[in-house]
């Protein structure tokens, strides 16, 4: 393990004599007079957020994952979470500039690609009235499926350039817009061949997993590039999913990633390493529960929940990053972790947890050893930090951004 990348967690761990103080163990909700503090810290960030407006562009970057769309969804999840219009139509403007200036058209996934600005940009409209404009953001990414389907195009897999970020789009845009606007035909295309690209790379390298996948030459297994990624937006598809593809493709390719576990709980970060050092949703244990609930809930298997219970004692005693706040590779990413141990046992240790990690995000700026590439960013920055925040308010409602549809 590489101690060099954490700070050693200074918090007591629950229970303990002030933990009533945050957490209502009979409701098993945070304390109004925390959530208070909450609410201040959130303002006050989403302040200091807009005031550096000016220093938002970054070399035409559009994306949702470092561009402003990411900045405009924490807007929209701050207005909608609190009914403030006004940052419903911040959203709502720098999404239409997002989608006007994007330029890579090429590029397929919600946090990285043109997909995600037309995808939010549809539901923000939506939501405004706007049902035409939305219609035509939605027309555009249903069109980008002409290049998502090609079989022998270089497209990758996994959620952050691939086509399981598409699927993404697909899936948010039907679970935010009634009646849901994409065909289930073309969600079982993309899932098809997501399955079918798994099987051949898996049976070129003699794996005993029937889905595999590689990007830039490495086989990555966490959230973002890895088959973690790819396995969780399948499971949240499973109503576009046949039962032998539950059965035959995801469980063992599920059961597969669990045996790679290192003897600490936490994941490598791609087949063949053996450092035992990421600890970020990107790469390592914190993405891991969020997939490893959903695999307990549907297919009831208890090892399931204990891989993702175990994945919790790796985050609480490592999660607090050097490198700073964020959702990709910092504390408020690493947070989910509790939030979603929460929601699938109820168990409020993990709702402190995750109140800790929040306490250590409100102090923003004092513990980190580097300042982000993008540090308003969604992903990189403070807004992410924010929109954390945001669902620490709402515990039980809370999803990871781009990742929990």
């Amino acid at each position: 393990m590489d101690s060099s990348r954490y700070y050693k967690n200074p918090f007591e761990d629950y229970p303990n004599p002030t933990s009533n103080l945050i957490i209502n163990v009979n409701t098993k909700e945070i304390n109004e007079n925390y959530k208070a503090t909450l609410h201040t810290s959130t303002k006050k960030l989403l302040d200091r957020l807009e005031e550096m407006k000016s220093r938002w562009a970054y070399h035409d970057d559009y994306s949702v994952y470092t561009g402003p769309a990411g900045i405009a969804y924490t807007f929209y999840q701050y207005g909608k979470c609190f009914n403030e219009p006004a940052y419903i139509d911040k959203a709502t403007e720098l999404l239409r500039m997002c989608v006007n200036k994007f330029r890579g058209k090429r590029e397929i996934t919600f946090l990285t690609g043109i997909a995600g600005p037309l995808a939010l940009g549809s539901v923000v409209l939506h939501s405004q009235g706007s049902q035409d404009e939305a219609s035509n953001m939605i027309s555009k990414l249903k069109s980008l499926s002409s290049y998502v389907l090609k079989e022998n195009s270089e497209l990758p897999d996994e959620l952050l350039y691939g086509r399981a970020g598409y699927l993404f789009s697909l899936l948010f845009l039907n679970s935010n817009i009634s009646p849901p606007p994409i065909e289930d035909e073309l969600i079982k295309q993309v899932i098809a061949l997501i399955i079918k690209s798994g099987h051949v790379y898996s049976a070129s390298r003699n794996y005993k997993t029937p889905l595999m996948y590689a990007w830039h030459d490495a086989e990555y297994i966490g959230g973002a590039h890895g088959l973690a990624g790819i396995l969780y937006l399948l499971l949240q598809a499973r109503k576009y999913l046949t039962l032998s593809q539950l059965e035959k493709d995801i469980k063992p390719a599920l059961d597969f990633l669990q045996d790679l576990r290192y003897p600490s709980g936490n994941f490598p970060s791609s087949i063949g390493s053996h450092t035992d050092k990421l600890v970020h949703w990107c790469h390592g244990a914190p993405a891991m529960p969020m997939l490893f609930c959903l695999a307990y809930e549907i297919y009831q298997d208890d090892r399931y929940l204990k891989t993702a219970l175990q994945c919790g004692e790796v985050v609480w005693s490592r999660g607090l990053l050097k490198k700073g706040y964020g959702i990709c590779h910092g504390v408020a990413g690493n947070a989910y972790t509790f939030l979603s141990l929460f929601q699938q046992t109820k168990d409020v240790k993990h709702l402190y947890r995750a109140c800790k990690f929040a306490d250590w995000c409100m102090d923003f700026g004092t513990h980190q050893n580097r300042i982000p590439d993008r540090p308003f960013s969604l992903f990189e920055g403070v807004a992410g930090t924010i929109y954390f925040l945001i669902d620490m308010q709402n515990p039980l409602s809370a999803k990871f951004p781009t990742y929990t549809v």
